[in-house]
């Protein structure tokens, strides 16, 4: 019998399983742009207030108030992984994979993604960096302060990518709350598409009353207990559960206008050679780039939100 059996091949199925989440909701849904320089700088300008406004027949025209455009800036911020093969590995024969290394660059490339999607939520304000320390990039907490809700003591932050929001007191989120944020950005002239929430939050949403008749056919045996699209006073907007945001220790979720928003590239995605040490093969992959904040008013943020 096979107990007293020597020779048995190692039976090792030929595939490797791995579940772990890939997507960037955020990263996914801004648009690319280029950046020329470490220091990424874009224009802002808005239109005067309606007003009233007549004149009389016949009169001289008068100039009115000009207002120059405004400048922001964000610094670029490099990310990377590095992999390293002995020759050794290299050269065995691997279960579930031909080449080795092709499989490590395609596993750090995922990775790398999660990474900067992790940029853009997590809250770190902007540094230029010096030969010691890394440029970072303002995250998108830092840029919000026109539309926003924070719990009590709480605040938004001063909008430049230099500060962070101050935390208030923790609560649920509720729908006054949201329908509330909703309205603010697009008095401030925003066209929201996009609500970004942690997996926890995005259940809460569909908990809302404004979904409560939800039932399918009854043939088809399905009851529908999800809202994947917030139709507003103000137009629809997708409500989309972000894994990341799970990982992260901030208490938000972010309404987002998604073509006011981008990632500025000053290095596209990159793989390079390292310096061969000994016997091993290493590589480099690396991407520089920044959020540009096209215009912080077309987006609102809702802190402390208990996930």
């Amino acid at each position: 019998d096979t107990f007293d059996t020597t020779g048995i091949r190692e039976d090792l199925t030929d595939v490797i399983y791995n579940i772990s989440p890939e997507d960037t909701p955020i990263l996914s849904a801004i648009p690319r742009t280029a950046a020329k320089g470490t220091k990424h700088e874009w224009q802002l300008d808005a239109l005067a207030a309606p007003a009233a406004n007549s004149v009389i027949e016949g009169d001289d025209a008068t100039i009115d108030a000009m207002v120059a455009t405004t400048r922001a800036f964000n610094f670029t911020q490099i990310q990377d992984k590095v992999i390293a093969l002995s020759g050794t590995q290299s050269s065995v024969d691997a279960a579930g994979r031909a080449d080795e290394m092709a499989y490590q660059i395609a596993k750090k490339s995922k990775e790398l993604k999660k990474d900067m999607e992790f940029a853009l939520i997590k809250g770190t304000v902007q540094e230029a960096g010096d030969a010691t320390d890394a440029r970072d990039l303002g995250s998108l907490p830092t840029w919000i302060k026109t539309n926003g809700d924070a719990g009590t003591s709480g605040s938004l932050s001063t909008g430049s990518g230099t500060d962070l929001p101050n935390s208030g007191t923790d609560r649920d989120l509720t729908e006054t709350i949201l329908k509330t944020v909703i309205q603010e950005v697009y008095t401030s002239g925003g066209d929201l598409d996009l609500l970004v929430v942690p997996p926890s939050v995005k259940q809460v949403i569909s908990g809302f009353n404004a979904n409560t008749t939800r039932f399918g056919p009854a043939d088809k045996r399905v009851e529908y207990a999800a809202i994947d699209v917030y139709s507003s006073d103000f137009g629809d907007i997708q409500v989309v559960p972000n894994r990341v945001m799970a990982t992260t220790d901030e208490k938000l979720c972010f309404l987002l206008q998604s073509d006011m928003a981008a990632a500025a590239y000053l290095r596209d995605f990159q793989i390079g050679d390292l310096a061969k040490t000994g016997d091993s093969e290493k590589k480099q992959l690396l991407v520089e780039w920044t959020l540009e904040m096209r215009n912080e008013a077309a987006h609102g943020i809702i802190l402390d939100i208990n996930q």
